[in-house]
């Protein structure tokens, strides 16, 4: 399942913990694709706490808690890390990652919490959601197989990898447009990962981040810029992204597309995917300023001047899922959408 409709059977499991039609939920993938930020992004939304687990590090009395001696009676005392409303409040969500990675002692006190909400005179607050995540077994992590008992105490989504998603990801979080549109140009290496080489460096929706940052830190410093790039996303990969990044320097004057001055679309194909990741990060900067109208309307006639219709529907594509439905009041919108009128616009 894409990630964006993940992230809303999540919200929905959410806020079914509110009116009692919550099921578990366990998300599978490989590692780096956003597993924890999509359980993240769901507590963000609604300004909740997350509790953050990772089994693989507990012991079983890390959840059942410590006994000790009350008068002629063995009592239990709770963890603090475990949901209470009163320090926590009476919504959340309870994220056990790495659940796949716990060892089967571990996996085995987590199956009363999971299912029957409750660990001896523990229970969870009602409206709390519980979510898990853990890497599949062929994905060549430290992973033990999902006992049935606790398997069927979940509902179970496998996460895919889809471009769309992640572009959309990474214009809400500022990520470089240099990346974006480069992934564009070679949407293969948003994940490449290959379990029967075990490589230690390679690309993945987290590792590209890495890119990002390394790119913020290293290049005013060429020496080292490309060894950087290698180190987060594998040799093929840094290589490729930096050649990408040299050509940059035939970049079509921005500030004249966005000023709606008469400039020619560039012929090669990587500087296209370049121009249009670019005029969408114009666009974002644009939202809400008195000049969005002009820019939103010089970037739409851009986008209809180049040659392969397909690339101006991604430009715009990419452009309404970073500003919203605002495009769609723009003048200038109905001309290009009669223009691109014989092929698809998927939203």
């Amino acid at each position: 399942m894409r990630a964006s409709q993940l992230f809303v059977v999540l919200d929905q499991e959410f806020k079914g913990a509110q009116t009692g039609y919550h099921t578990p939920v366990m998300i599978w993938g490989p590692p780096g694709v956003g597993k924890s930020q999509l359980v993240n992004q769901v507590a963000q939304k609604h300004n909740r706490v997350l509790i953050d687990i990772r089994l693989s590090q507990m012991e079983p009395s890390d959840l059942r808690g410590i006994p000790f001696k009350d008068g002629d009676k063995v009592e239990w005392a709770v963890p603090s890390m475990l949901p209470d409303a009163e320090k926590h409040g009476n919504e959340g969500i309870l994220f056990l990652d790495e659940i796949t990675s716990a060892p089967p002692s571990v996996s085995a006190a987590a199956y009363q919490l999971i299912l029957d909400r409750r660990l001896g005179d523990y229970k969870i607050p009602d409206g709390w959601a519980i979510f898990a995540a853990g890497n599949r077994q062929g994905d060549r992590g430290v992973t033990y197989s999902m006992p049935a008992p606790l398997a069927n105490r979940f509902s179970h989504y496998e996460i895919d990898i889809h471009l769309d998603d992640w572009v959309a990801w990474a214009y809400n979080n500022g990520i470089d447009e240099k990346i974006i549109a480069f992934l564009r140009f070679r949407p293969d290496l948003l994940f490449d990962f290959d379990p029967a080489h075990n490589p230690v460096a390679f690309p993945t929706p987290r590792t590209w981040e890495f890119v990002h940052n390394a790119l913020q830190k290293f290049s005013d410093h060429p020496e080292l810029f490309i060894g950087a790039l290698q180190s987060c996303v594998g040799p093929a990969a840094g290589i490729e992204l930096n050649a990408f990044i040299a050509n940059l320097d035939q970049m079509p004057d921005l500030d004249a597309i966005v000023n709606g001055d008469s400039v020619p679309t560039p012929t090669e194909i990587d500087l296209q995917y370049a121009v249009a990741s670019a005029l969408v990060g114009r666009a974002i900067r644009a939202k809400g300023t008195e000049d969005a109208d002009k820019v939103f309307t010089n970037i739409l006639k851009y986008a209809a001047s180049f040659r392969q219709k397909e690339m101006g529907v991604m430009l715009v594509s990419d452009m309404h899922r970073a500003v919203g439905d605002d495009l769609f009041s723009v003048e200038e919108f109905a001309n290009w959408a009669d223009a691109i009128a014989d092929i698809m616009l998927y939203g």
